[in-house]
């Protein structure tokens, strides 16, 4: 109980070499994550109006019923 196997050796090199691998790579992993979540957020949000003018600018088609309406209305 006391040693270390072969994985948990393999563990801990991957951290250090994580922490200690490099200049800014930590940094860089840490920002890549960040960015990714707040993608993620922003793809959550739900605002029909951005939906509708983004229609309109791309030129894709509505998807429902209300869309077309609005599409009409203007």
């Amino acid at each position: 109980m006391g040693g270390m196997s072969w994985i948990h050796w393999v563990i801990v090199i991957a951290v250090v070499a994580l922490l200690f691998g490099g200049r800014g790579k930590l940094s860089g992993i840490m920002g890549d994550a960040a960015k990714g979540i707040k993608a993620f957020k922003d793809g959550l949000k739900d605002d029909p109006s951005d939906d509708v003018a983004a229609n309109k600018s791309t030129g894709a088609l509505p998807r429902t019923e209300a869309e077309k309406e609005d599409l009409r209305k203007s």
